[in-house]
């Protein structure tokens, strides 16, 4: 492998990364193609020792730095552009053909940027994974509510419980993530109220004691795929072997696991909720999100939760996918707040049953 020297590298670098069954991989190319660094590995708990490797490779030259996550890579971007990394999204038309479980590879993904960076996606803080795709996630939902209909009638889909009792469940995503699953749990044992966590299996491969807590403590545990992809951008068998790898993780890590599945950003289509139904999950989702993982600020998380709650809501909230330390410190006011209001917290289980659709 031929490595370029500052000297003879161009004023821009690509760094791709790639997801893997146990972790990611990294590779740089300049803006003649070659690789600026050698490839490099981190394991899937090293999210911080991969973010300063990035932040330490144009640093000594002073050149500029692209990096290039997939669509089916949701858990990374999030604590980078909080880094201060200039992250963008590829897609399936920019890319080869994927591998039945993982992404393209990291080379694929750095020369994508380097060919044509025009036609990536630049991601938002306030936009997240999906900048650039929202109407397309909003336009699938939609489509797809016939179907959805019909999953929640069977007992199958869940957007939030009945309306006469004043249950309420609180839910995290994209965990485990230290130190804020951890800061969550502490609040939440010292309150006594009980959550749903939907664990990322590429996240709970990295940290099984964290699974074995949430689960020693009486919370439950969800499926929220292996690396939270959009779901439209998968096969029916990518997202069978997302789902199915993830299971086998959390159950090995906590024992029994519950079958609830969380559709990464509640993607879903007409065509992905009848793979959903065939895969003998029940699909939960939510009514009331205060948009944490855009960082507006803890009085705004709380404030938002305590507007939008009702007798039966979900509520979704984030211990993964950067840094949470806004949600963490808005929980206890969310806890107060509702229980002020007379709520009871429940876990997502207990709200099944017979439920309005509106």
């Amino acid at each position: 492998m031929t490595i370029v020297s500052d000297v003879e590298r161009g004023s821009m670098l690509y760094s791709g990364i790639a997801w893997t069954s146990n972790g990611y991989e990294i590779e740089v190319v300049g803006e003649d193609g070659r690789h600026a660094t050698p490839p490099v590995r981190f394991g899937a708990g090293q999210q911080r020792e991969m973010i300063a490797y990035l932040q330490g490779i144009a640093k000594p030259s002073g050149q500029s730095l692209v990096t290039v996550v997939e669509s089916t890579n949701g858990v990374l971007d999030g604590g980078m552009m909080v880094s201060g990394l200039d992250v963008y999204r590829a897609d399936p038309w920019v890319l080869p053909e994927r591998p039945l479980f993982g992404s393209v590879t990291a080379g694929a993904l750095a020369q994508a940027a380097r060919q044509d960076l025009s036609a990536l996606a630049r991601l938002q803080i306030d936009g997240g994974t999906l900048t650039g795709r929202i109407h397309e996630l909003d336009a699938g939902i939609a489509e797809a509510a016939a179907a959805e209909d019909a999953l929640t009638r069977a007992g199958r889909c869940l957007r939030h419980g009945g309306r006469e009792r004043a249950d309420i469940a609180l839910t995290f995503d994209d965990g485990p993530n230290p130190p804020y699953t951890g800061q969550i749990l502490d609040i939440l044992e010292r309150y006594g109220v009980p959550a749903t966590f939907f664990c990322v299996g590429l996240h709970a491969s990295a940290r099984p004691g964290d699974i074995a807590r949430i689960a020693g403590m009486g919370h439950a545990v969800g499926n929220h795929t292996w690396s939270h992809p959009f779901l439209p951008d998968l096969s029916r068998p990518q997202l069978g072997e997302q789902i199915e790898r993830t299971e086998e993780v959390l159950a090995n890590a906590g024992g029994t696991v519950s079958r609830l599945f969380r559709p990464p950003y509640g993607s879903r289509t007409p065509e992905v909720m009848d793979w959903l139904a065939a895969q003998d999950v029940t699909v939960v989702l939510w009514d009331v999100e205060p948009f944490d993982w855009a960082l507006p600020g803890p009085g705004v998380i709380t404030e938002k939760v305590l507007a939008q709650a009702r007798p039966g809501s979900i509520v979704l909230m984030h211990d993964g996918g950067g840094d949470r330390s806004q949600t963490v410190a808005a929980l206890p006011g969310v806890i107060e707040g509702l229980l002020d209001r007379g709520y009871r917290f429940v876990l997502v289980d207990e709200l099944l049953g017979p439920h309005q659709a509106a």
